[in-house]
């Protein structure tokens, strides 16, 4: 059995229901996870910022707008009177409930439940048309068994006994369909996994049913070696580790969030990014199966700021670092890239909503140098520290660029450079030929 998930865009229109229907009929026992049809989310978001700010008559129109959006794909959707019908009523239901949202007190909990809409819509359609084609498929209802805990972590446990009692119910369906994203908290309040999203909820689903692989399609040509908008000549990568997929994901690839290959990684089942465009086509790989002396690729991450804090102090000072990461715990602010030396400590974070207090409070240890509009350029691959020669090929092709930090030795699968944002696309030209070009 395999888990299939499907985002946004590969169901985001009446053609492309039917081409992805076409795709997951050709096999029969396999569980898919849908998102919403590309677009709806969005909308519900600007829904619910009208009923959070008491505009009901904003709320109304853009609920119309997107209502005849759906009446539209309905119409595109179905060959007979039987299933339009069947699929117009659900969708005219939704939005009648959408709609009463405008008459009472709306907050964070309303929110959450018109979030849901969109994928509880995508499904029902997907079902609708499946059994239109005479499929004997199972929708399975995700708030049945998704579940988080009060930190929002999802519930294993609850997880694993409660799916795999909603797909023994429903033994013998030729398929399994189920909402992506969607679940409940401990109150038993409707939810979301935020992080990751669907493709979260296909990674939870998979290891919860152990399943013999967990497929994530999408519309790009599975990761690339390179950034294809700024490198020209980039391969798609055939075969990953999960840490090397983990590092892709944090540092710039957008196909796979870096928390959901946790679930997979940690139940051994392999994961495989595939194209709706191009069915036929091999995708990426991800499994723990290590692939010795091989760089996979480069990735980058943008919008990045230095901090430097500089102390005679530091100096075989006890507690020091722990009181600078202290600061930034204070203010929930993950930092991506730390470099020490013994009268100073440089680190980087993405998130500058608090930077203005993080440096005041750093200024009680030493004096701080920020650095704004950096990137962090990140060779991933088999970097163990006795694979002789690969970080000195990836500092070599930086010679000519200035380099902020370097951070290696931290993770067996990468190496990281700091430099600024304007020299991102030529350091990602340099690394590209050293690596790949230079030895294809």
């Amino acid at each position: 059995m395999k888990v299939m998930k499907f985002g946004g865009t590969s169901v985001g229109s009446a053609q492309r229901i039917k081409n992805v229907a076409d795709l997951i009929s050709a096999e029969k026992g396999n569980v898919v996870v849908l998102s919403a049809m590309s677009g709806t989310t969005d909308t519900l978001v600007e829904i619910s910022g009208y009923l959070y700010n008491r505009n009901p008559d904003g709320a109304h129109d853009t609920i119309n707008r997107l209502a005849a959006q759906y009446r539209k794909t309905v119409a595109e959707l179905y060959s007979t009177d039987e299933y339009k019908a069947k699929a117009a009523s659900y969708v005219k239901g939704v939005f009648d409930y959408i709609t009463s949202f405008t008459k009472t007190l709306f907050g964070e909990q309303e929110e959450k439940v018109i979030l849901a809409q969109g994928e509880l819509i995508s499904t029902h359609l997907m079902a609708f048309y499946l059994m239109e084609k005479g499929v004997n498929v199972a929708l399975l209802s995700a708030l049945d068994f998704m579940r988080i805990d009060f930190h929002g972590e999802p519930d294993a446990e609850y997880i694993k006994e409660h799916a795999t009692a909603a797909y023994e119910a429903a033994a013998g369906a030729d398929l399994y369909v189920t909402q992506g994203f969607i679940c409940r908290n401990p109150r038993g309040d409707v939810d979301n996994l935020k992080r990751g999203g669907s493709d979260y909820t296909a990674s939870l689903l998979g290891a919860a049913l152990g399943a013999d692989e967990i497929q994530i399609w999408t519309d790009i040509d599975g990761m690339h070696n390179n950034d294809p908008r700024i490198v020209s000549g980039t391969r798609a990568v055939r075969h990953l580790h999960f840490e090397e997929a983990a590092e892709l994901g944090y540092f710039g690839a957008k196909i796979l969030h870096p928390t959901c290959v946790l679930p997979a990684r940690y139940a051994n089942i392999p994961v495989r990014l595939l194209n709706t465009l191009d069915p036929s086509a091999p995708g990426t790989t991800i499994d723990n199966v290590p692939e010795p002396g091989t760089i996979k690729s480069v990735a980058a991450k943008n919008n990045i700021t230095a901090i430097k804090i500089k102390s005679s102090r530091m100096l075989l000072a006890s507690g020091f670092l722990r009181k600078v990461f202290e600061i930034f715990e204070s203010y929930q602010t993950p930092i991506d890239m730390i470099c020490t030396s013994e009268v100073g400590v440089s680190v980087t974070i993405d998130d500058t909503r608090h930077l203005g207090e993080i440096i005041h409070d750093l200024k009680k240890y030493g004096t701080v140098t920020v650095d704004h509009d950096m990137c962090i350029i990140c060779v991933v691959g088999d970097m163990d520290w006795e694979n002789v020669g690969f970080e000195s090929r990836a500092t070599q092709a930086l010679r000519d660029i200035p380099v902020r930090m370097i951070s290696y030795g931290g993770s067996n699968y990468n190496i990281s450079f700091l430099v600024k944002d304007e020299d991102k696309a030529r350091a990602l030209r340099a690394l590209s030929k050293s690596l790949f070009e230079d030895n294809a």
